[in-house]
């Protein structure tokens, strides 16, 4: 008998261990945070468009403390880490928030940038990763850490969700969860779909800025039209754009317009140098669009 319940568990321990990795980031991400001082109340954050900074692709953080749009995080899918950087006052390295293929035993130095925890929390302990259904019925790794001894720093443990990351801010990978002082984690949506939630402090999860699926994905009729000014274009239909970025076919970015949902607006390329270019358009809750222009 001792020697089944041992093959048993050897058994599930391999499925455990061969499970696929679930990427944080999907095409849309939705937050929601729940904080209680004199009430309780709740915040979502969001991702909210793509960009590109030194050749590598970014999701742009966007709501609660993010409205400056200058938070910026990507997801190395292949080696399972998801990385934080800064676009202002000048663009930053980027900062490692998760490494989801650290094995129990391993250690990480844990940094939790923009937040009310200390920036530099100290290393942090992998000390056990166990297997919990979601809310999409899926087995996800739930990673717990505590400071390694010699952390003068931080004395609070932390817990990541494959996922997910972290049950207090995205960006406090070492913050402690507390619902009575910076707050914690109540829903995670994936392209609308509920995939985390904790009912502690509210009564159901139900997507926010992405709760309707026909606005979501109805096609936008964008058009670039060329106008009688040499090499200047009029973008139409563009009231979901957020932003245009201008690339050489050799992948620099030579401009970045904003747009300030207007429905119509130019785009003056006079001062680029004759060749191709590609116009790529950040979209509210959109993939990208893209256009190639010549430039005369």
């Amino acid at each position: 008998m001792r020697n089944t319940l041992l093959l048993s568990f050897f058994i599930f321990g391999l499925g455990a261990t061969a499970q696929d990795y679930t990427p944080l980031l999907d095409e849309l991400n939705e937050w929601q945070f729940t904080s209680c001082y004199f009430g309780c109340g709740t915040d979502i954050y969001y991702t909210d468009g793509d960009t590109i900074v030194n050749g590598k692709e970014y999701k742009i953080l966007d709501g609660y403390h993010y409205i400056n749009r200058n938070v910026l995080i990507r997801e190395d899918v292949n080696e399972k880490k998801v990385f934080l950087t800064i676009t202002q006052p000048q663009y930053a390295e980027d900062i490692l928030l998760y490494d989801f293929s650290l094995e129990e035993g391993d250690s990480i130095n844990m940094k939790n940038p923009l937040t009310p925890f200390p920036t530099n929390a100290g290393y942090f302990m992998l000390d056990s990763i166990r297997l919990q259904q979601n809310e999409n019925g899926n087995n996800n790794k739930y990673f717990y850490f505590t400071p390694t001894p010699n952390n003068s720093t931080y004395i609070e443990s932390a817990k990541w969700i494959e996922g997910v990351g972290s049950i207090s801010l995205i960006n406090a990978p070492g913050g402690e969860p507390d619902i009575n002082q910076v707050g914690e984690l109540s829903c995670a949506f994936k392209n609308t779909e509920l995939f985390y939630s904790n009912l502690d402090s509210i009564s159901s999860c139900d997507p926010m800025l992405l709760s309707i699926d026909e606005i979501i994905n109805a096609p936008i009729e964008i058009e670039l039209l060329p106008q009688p000014e040499r090499n200047h274009f009029l973008l139409t239909n563009a009231k979901d754009v957020r932003e245009v970025l201008v690339y050489g076919i050799n992948g620099m970015l030579y401009k970045n317009i904003l747009s300030h949902n207007q429905t119509e607006f130019k785009l003056d390329l006079s001062d680029l140098e004759t060749g191709i270019f590609i116009l790529k358009l950040s979209l509210h809750h959109r993939k990208a669009e893209t256009f190639k222009v010549v430039v005369k």
